[in-house]
């Protein structure tokens, strides 16, 4: 059915519905059917025909129109709309433009405001970029016009249904199997861990399937422009999110705020999701303070970069010594883990490196896994690079007093055992230093 003819009959279909009534999915689904009905005096149709006419007409009206079936795909991961006339989607790592596209703008418009209601967001063009979700938890960015040249666009980041789980990684081969037990010592072990990476490299999905080895007793706080993490085994779970300011300019809510907050409600773990100005201040401070194993995660090419995007984030509004803040970054981030998508689009861990300390001129780094050329593959170029051990944890004192030291050390055993060889002294950066590339 071409979108003019599903515009008029979605017209009419709104008409027979009072909005004085509680519209229900049945009752809508019965105005369908009788309007159905009777367009088929005009055009023939065979019953799939009216099955899907059924479907696209009550995604229209109570789905989300055009993206529905986008949004029930499993396979795709993201979708973006930019205007009226393009829809492309993230399907099994790969960027495809699809063949749909909305009757006009005022279509667009409506869907955007369907959206952001739920959630009491605002977009105009007076506001016009906005972060939302939808109540799957996936993760919808905004933009209108004027900031947005080609029309609205559409940005939507898919919840994983069932949640992030170890597991689904080491299906999509993110990193090794034998890289999950020392990830797990980490988080029990109670390491402060900053998680980098570009956008989409899996920073959120790495956080959610670490949540699996939080304790169950724990007091866990999370702190979001827009919630999408999901721990689904900690019970004392407070999730906090942010407020846009309301059409007077006033009552938002940042997060530098909630994480002040945060510090009041008496948490054993905070997880920022992502911290992207000033708020990176506070959540030093509070790391710095005693809570032990929290999380969070920063846009950078690397772990060496992402302390330096951490640094210029503190500085921002704020005048303090730069060896203040470098300062308080050595002793409040532990661990540091990077991830990337190689070209074939897959989402790959390729460092984690342990924050020994700031030494007053630089950022003590150990390098304990890299991403290196295998010298047993294949001799030719472009060969696959696989992450190695080339290092250990310096600093064990909570492996210790958490209890996790010796199931550390026979996991980076285990490691040596079931994956690539470690590489040689001499092809490391050494076990201070810092590494290469970085």
């Amino acid at each position: 059915m071409d979108q003019t003819e599903k515009m008029r009959l979605r017209q009419k279909i709104l008409h027979r519905i009072d909005s004085s009534d509680e519209v229900t999915d049945e009752r809508v689904y019965r105005e369908i059917d009788q309007v159905v009905l009777q367009s088929q005096d005009e055009t023939f149709r065979s019953l799939e025909d009216l099955a899907s006419l059924r479907r696209e007409l009550f995604d229209a009206i109570r789905g989300f129109d055009l993206l529905e079936k986008y949004l029930r795909d499993d396979t795709v991961t993201e979708i973006m709309v930019i205007g009226a006339d393009k829809i492309f989607v993230e399907k099994n790592g790969l960027l495809v433009r699809t063949e749909d596209s909305f009757y006009d703008e005022e279509e667009l418009q409506r869907l955007i405001e369907q959206i952001v209601a739920p959630t009491n967001r605002m977009v105009n063009a007076s506001s016009p970029i906005v972060d939302s979700r939808l109540a799957d938890g996936s993760r919808v960015h905004i933009i209108m016009p004027p900031v947005s040249l080609e029309g609205p666009s559409i940005t939507i980041r898919k919840f994983q249904r069932g949640g992030m789980t170890m597991d689904k990684l080491l299906e999509y081969g993110e990193f090794p199997d034998g890289l999950v037990p020392v990830l797990a010592t980490l988080v029990r072990g109670r390491y402060n861990l900053l998680i980098s990476g570009a956008t989409n490299s899996g920073k959120s999905s790495l956080m959610n399937a670490l949540a699996g080895y939080i304790g169950e007793d724990e007091r866990i706080i999370t702190i979001e422009d827009s919630a999408e993490l999901q721990f689904y085994n900690v019970d004392n779970l407070v999730r906090l999110e942010t407020k846009n300011a309301n059409v007077e300019g006033r009552n938002e809510i940042t997060m530098a705020e909630l994480l002040k907050a945060s510090l009041r409600m008496r948490p054993d773990r905070i997880i920022v999701g992502e911290v992207r100005g000033s708020e990176a201040m506070t959540m030093l401070q509070a790391l710095a303070t005693g809570h032990c194993g929290s999380m969070s995660s920063i846009h950078a090419n690397s772990c060496r970069d992402a302390l330096r995007r951490m640094e210029v984030m503190c500085l921002m509004g704020m005048e303090i010594p730069l060896a203040a803040v470098r300062g308080l970054i050595g002793s409040a981030v532990d661990v540091l883990i990077h991830l990337k998508r190689n070209s074939s689009g897959r989402r790959i861990l390729t460092e984690i490196c342990e924050l020994e300390s700031f030494d007053g001129t630089d950022y003590r780094m150990n390098p304990m896994f890299q991403m290196r050329e295998d010298p047993a593959g294949p001799a030719a170029a472009g060969r696959e690079p696989v992450l190695k051990k080339i290092g250990s944890l310096i600093n064990c004192t909570n492996m210790e007093a958490y209890g996790q030291m010796e199931m550390y050390l026979r996991a980076m055993e285990d490691f040596d055992q079931e994956c690539q060889p470690a590489v040689d002294v001499e092809d490391s950066s050494g076990g201070g230093g810092p590494p290469s590339g970085s």
